[in-house]
């Protein structure tokens, strides 16, 4: 059945169908094998809307429209002009504000292709014209946008926290850490790029000029207040949270900036709606795959089979890291999370690992997946974005992937990296 099942969703996927039509075959499939007639299919189609409704989804609209409204805004703008007014005019400066722009527009928005946008499109003319070549830019563009996801709000953690049951505050606190270290590690590699290059600084900026920057940013910095503010101090649920980030980007955009017009409002929800549509679909779906594999107990032998059951925790871990990377390079991030975090849901248990810093090494797994080669779905926004061809995009990636894969090896090896925010805040 696993066979017939896999080569369905492979051949499906090779002839363009879109990945909820795979997901639905193989699962229709697996159900008639299982139970062989049509009699008890309410019973997948219950499967598939118990999917969608757990009330953590709801955040996953929330942040995507208020993502939306700050990209059609000024937040993104402001928030730029504050880092480069700090730091633009240091060796690198510019692509380290790049970077560091990404990170707290990831702490905004939560979503790795609307970082791509709202950063990438008023960057990379100033990188270009400032001496970077146009491959380390795009690369650098897609993969600090992939901070995004491990930063709160991240859309990947609140999916993985429903499938899993762990807590979406717990994760949202503990993706914070290894955030900063990629940040840190990008920002290095930036500044070393810079000096081999020799790339030129930016003017530097006065104090006066600083001070305008930051009173500018205030109001857009109020997002990751709302955010990990309200939940660390038990204010907000994360989908409270999540609404109240709504209310503040209509506030700030529409009322404080004046950035935005009623007209704008049609394009938003049409927008939101779409996508929204997207990740509700492949959730549903998702789900009644994975009670199929789940009830044909498939993860069970597929762990059995490849031993993993006897690798210990670090075993797990590096099956788990390399089972997401490579799924991720090939497939759409959320559909990942949906089918293999079941299947490793066993082996997780068996260990005794923390299911909290699983779900922090499957976002950033994913987020790497999302930047790679030869399908991450990070490049294809970039090439529709910066009407770049494929190969220049990709041509500057390996140093980040490997920086990337380097930040989950020490988190493999110090947990602590990803879990002592979460255990100030919670435990």
């Amino acid at each position: 059945m696993t066979t017939i099942m896999v080569t369905t969703m492979i051949a499906l996927l090779l002839l363009g169908f879109p990945m909820m039509i795979p997901l639905i075959t193989a699962a229709v499939i697996g159900f008639f094998m299982m139970f062989g007639g049509l009699d008890q299919m309410d019973t997948l189609i219950q499967q598939m809307m118990a999917g969608i409704r757990p009330a953590s989804l709801i955040a996953v609209p929330m942040f995507i429209l208020a993502a939306d409204i700050m990209t059609r805004g000024q937040s993104a703008e402001r928030l730029i002009s504050m880092v480069m007014a700090f730091i633009g005019h240091i060796k690198g400066g510019l692509a380290v504000s790049t970077a560091a722009s990404c990170t707290l527009f990831g702490a905004v928005s939560g979503s790795t292709q609307a970082t791509v946008v709202a950063i990438g499109s008023p960057l990379r003319p100033k990188m270009l014209k400032a001496g970077y070549s146009d491959s380390f830019t795009l690369a650098l563009i897609i993969n600090a946008s992939d901070i995004a996801f491990l930063i709160p709000p991240s859309i990947g953690m609140i999916i993985y926290g429903v499938i899993s049951g762990t807590s979406i505050g717990e994760l949202f606190i503990a993706g914070i850490g290894p955030g900063l270290l990629i940040l840190v590690m990008f920002a290095i590699y930036c500044v070393a790029y810079a000096v081999i290059k020799d790339v030129p600084t930016e003017a530097r900026s006065n104090w006066r000029e600083r001070g305008r920057a930051v009173r500018d940013a205030l109001w857009p910095l109020g997002f990751p207040v709302i955010i990990v503010g309200g939940i660390y101090g038990g204010i907000f649920s994360p989908t409270e949270a999540a609404a109240a980030c709504v209310l503040y980007a209509i506030i700030l955009e529409f009322g404080v900036f004046r950035s935005l017009k009623m007209p704008h409002i049609y394009a938003i929800a049409k927008s939101t709606g779409l996508i929204t549509a997207v990740v509700f679909i492949l959730v549903a779906v998702g789900n009644g795959f994975s009670w199929i594999i789940s009830f044909a107990q498939i993860p069970q032998t597929i762990l059995e089979a490849v031993g993993i059951n006897e690798a210990g925790p670090t075993g797990v871990l590096i099956a788990i890291c390399v089972a997401f990377f490579v799924a991720c390079m090939f497939v759409d991030p959320i559909v990942v999370i949906l089918v293999l975090t079941p299947i490793f849901a066993p082996a997780v248990a068996a260990t005794g690992l923390d299911p909290v810093l699983v779900g922090v090494l499957i976002t950033l797994q994913v987020a790497i997946g999302s930047a790679t080669p030869p399908f991450g779905c990070d490049i294809f926004t970039a090439i529709a974005i910066f009407k770049r061809p494929y190969w220049e995009v990709i041509r500057g990636t390996p140093p980040f992937v490997l920086m990337l894969i380097l930040a989950a090896a020490l988190i493999i090896i110090f947990p602590q990296i990803a879990l002592f925010l979460r255990d100030i805040a919670f435990r």
